[in-house]
C-alpha cells in the first residue's frame, strides 16, 4: 500500500483531510500530518511516505523549501501543493519543482479525489516503467556476463560481441584484470575509475575489473584494505588490450592455486607468486597440472595429471605422431621446471625425443612417460633438499637490509639466482610462510622499534616501505592487536613511568 502525508499549519485543514478522505479506496494509508515545515521534514524521513499533501505557506520552512529538500533526498516522490488566493507566485515556483498538481483553497472531497486519481495514475506508469527498465537492465547485465565469459574464454575472437553487449562506452576501458575467489568476502565499492562484472565458470568464481584508469592504485589499496580478513583471493596480471582478458583470467587461476598451496589468505596476486615466469605462457590445463605438481612436490596430483592427460589424448583418437608430439611437450615442459632447480637440461630434451622415437603403442610411450616425470619429481625434490637452506638464508638478510624499499619475488629471486615460482615454493618450505608475509612481519617488528622510540606514525609508514598510510595502519593493528598510533601512545606512557623511575 502507498503512503501519503498531509503537511497544513492550519488545523481544520489536517483534520478535515484525516477524516472526510477514504484514503484506502485509492490504494493508500495516511501514516501522519504536520503544522509546520520543520516538523514535516522530520516526519516525511521517518515515514519516507510515496505522496506529499502540502501548504506552500508554512512557518518554520515553507512549502517549497520542504519540496526542494525532500526532492533531494528521494526524487520519486509525488508533490500535491495547496494554494491561498494571490499566491500565484509560489505556484509557478512549485510547478517548476516538478509538483503533481495544485488545489486552491479552500479543499473539496472533489477536488481531492481528482488529484489522487491523476496521482495514482502517474504512480502506476512510473511504477510500470521503473519495472520495465529494473528488467531490461537484467537482460542487457546477464547478457553482458556472457559476453565476459565468453571473452575469458576466447579472447579476441569474442571481442567484438563483447564491444557489442557493453555499449560504445567500452572505448573508455583503459584496462582489464581478472580476480579469482576462493569464496565470497569481497564487495568492491562502485568507482569512477573501474567496473566490475562478475562471472562463473563452473566451480570458478570471477570477478572482471574494467578499468578506467591505469595505474589502478585505487583497486588495489581497495582489495589490500577489504581483503585482510578473507579467505584467499587473487589477482591476475593488468592488460591494456581487452584481448588479453583469457591471460589474467588464467594468472588469476594460477595464482589461486599457488596460494591455496601455500595457506595464504587475503589478496594474492600473480607477481607475487610467478614474478616473470618462462613458463606462464599458452599451456594446456594438463600442462599446468603437471607443472604444479613437479613444483609442489606432489606425487599423487602429478600421477593423476598424467592419468587425465592419457584419457585426454584417448579421446581426441590421435594418430601416433600427434600422440608423440604431445607427450614430447609435456616432458619439456616437465624439463624446463627441473632447469628451475638449476639443473642443465639441454641433452635430456635430446635423449627423451631419441627414446620416444623407437616406441610403437600408445601404452608403451605412456608408461615411458611416467617414468620420466617421475624421475624429474625425484630430482626436483633432491635439488630443493640441498639448495633451500642457503637460498633462503641469503634471502632473509637481503630482506633485512631493505625491509623499507618495494621488495619483488623476481628481485628476491634474481639475488639468489633461482625461477620465481621455484623459490616462493622453497621459502614456503623452508620459513612456514610465503615471502610477502615474512617481509610484513618484519616490517611491523621494525615499525613497532620505531614507534617505542617516539617516531610519528606517518614517517614509521614511510620508513617501513608503506606509501598508503591506511594500509600499514591496517596492517598493523591486524598483526599487532592495536592501530599504530594506540601502541606508540602506550609506549610513550611507559617511557614517562621509566623516566620518573
Amino acid at each position: 500500500m502507498l503512503k501519503a502525508v498531509v503537511f497544513d499549519d492550519e488545523y481544520i485543514v489536517r483534520q478535515g483531510l484525516s477524516q472526510m478522505i477514504d484514503w484506502q479506496r485509492y490504494g493508500v494509508e495516511l501514516v501522519g500530518t504536520a503544522g509546520d515545515g520543520l516538523s514535516a521534514l522530520e516526519m516525511f524521513r521517518e515515514q519516507r511516505p510515496d505522496i506529499v499533501l502540502t501548504d506552500i505557506r508554512m512557518p518554520g520552512m515553507d512549502g517549497l523549501r520542504l519540496i526542494e529538500t525532500v526532492a533531494g533526498e528521494a526524487g520519486d516522490t509525488m508533490f500535491i501543493v495547496f494554494s491561498g488566493f494571490n499566491e500565484f507566485e509560489y505556484v509557478m515556483r512549485a510547478i517548476g519543482l516538478g509538483v503533481v498538481d495544485y488545489l486552491e483553497k479552500p479543499i473539496t472531497v472533489e477536488k481531492i479525489d481528482e488529484v489522487m486519481r491523476k496521482t495514482i495514475e502517474r504512480i502506476d506508469k512510473q511504477q510500470a516503467f521503473s519495472s520495465m527498465k529494473s528488467k531490461w537492465e537484467a537482460s542487457q547485465q546477464e547478457l553482458l556476463e556472457k559476453a565476459t565469459l565468453n571473452l575469458l574464454l576466447a579472447g579476441d575472437t569474442a571481442l567484438g560481441k563483447w564491444k557489442e553487449s557493453y555499449g560504445p562506452d567500452w572505448e573508455n576501458i583503459a584496462g582489464i584484470t581478472v580476480l579469482a575467489f576462493s569464496s565470497e568476502c569481497v564487495e568492491l565499492a562502485e568507482s569512477t575509475s573501474y567496473r566490475i562484472v562478475e562471472v562463473t565458470n563452473g566451480a570458478d568464481r570471477l570477478s572482471v575489473v574494467l578499468h578506467f584508469e591505469l595505474p589502478a592504485d585505487e583497486l588495489w589499496e581497495q582489495l589490500m584494505l577489504q581483503g585482510g580478513d578473507c579467505e584467499l583471493f587473487a589477482a591476475g596480471g593488468t592488460y591494456a588490450s581487452l584481448a588479453e582478458a583469457p591471460k589474467s583470467c588464467k594468472e588469476a587461476l594460477r595464482a589461486l592455486r599457488y596460494g591455496r598451496f601455500l595457506e595464504e589468505s587475503g589478496l594474492i596476486r600473480i607477481e607475487d607468486m610467478e614474478g616473470s615466469d618462462e613458463l606462464a605462457g599458452n599451456l594446456t590445463k594438463h600442462e599446468e597440472s603437471v607443472i604444479f605438481s613437479l613444483r609442489t612436490g606432489d606425487k599423487k596430483g602429478l600421477l593423476g595429471a598424467l592419468d587425465e592427460f592419457e584419457a585426454s589424448v584417448g579421446e581426441q583418437k590421435l594418430d601416433p605422431e600427434q600422440a608423440e608430439r604431445e607427450i614430447l611437450q609435456l616432458v619439456y615442459v616437465g624439463l624446463e621446471v627441473l632447469k628451475e632447480t638449476g639443473r642443465d637440461i639441454r641433452s635430456l630434451g635430446k635423449v627423451a625425443h631419441q627414446e620416444l622415437g623407437v616406441m610403437h603403442t600408445r601404452e608403451e610411450m605412456f608408461r615411458w612417460l611416467r617414468s620420466k616425470v617421475e624421475a624429474m619429481l625425484t630430482a626436483i625434490t633432491e635439488a630443493r633438499r640441498s639448495t633451500k637452506h642457503a637460498a633462503v638464508e641469503k634471502a632473509l638478510a637481503y630482506m633485512e637490509e631493505r625491509f623499507g624499499q618495494d621488495i619483488s619475488l623476481q628481485e628476491l629471486a634474481e639475488h639468489v639466482g633461482l625461477n620465481a615460482t621455484y623459490f616462493s615454493l622453497l621459502f614456503k618450505e623452508e620459513m612456514g610462510l610465503s615471502y610477502i608475509k615474512h617481509l610484513t612481519h618484519e616490517r611491523m617488528e621494525h615499525a613497532k622499534v620505531m614507534l617505542r622510540a617516539g617516531m610519528l606514525v606517518g614517517e614509521v609508514s614511510e620508513k617501513v616501505g608503506y606509501l598508503n598510510y591506511r594500509h600499514f595502519t591496517e596492517t598493523f593493528k591486524k598483526l599487532v592487536g592495536m592501530t599504530p598510533k594506540h601502541y606508540r601512545e602506550a609506549h610513550s606512557i611507559e617511557r614517562k613511568e621509566d623516566g620518573h623511575a
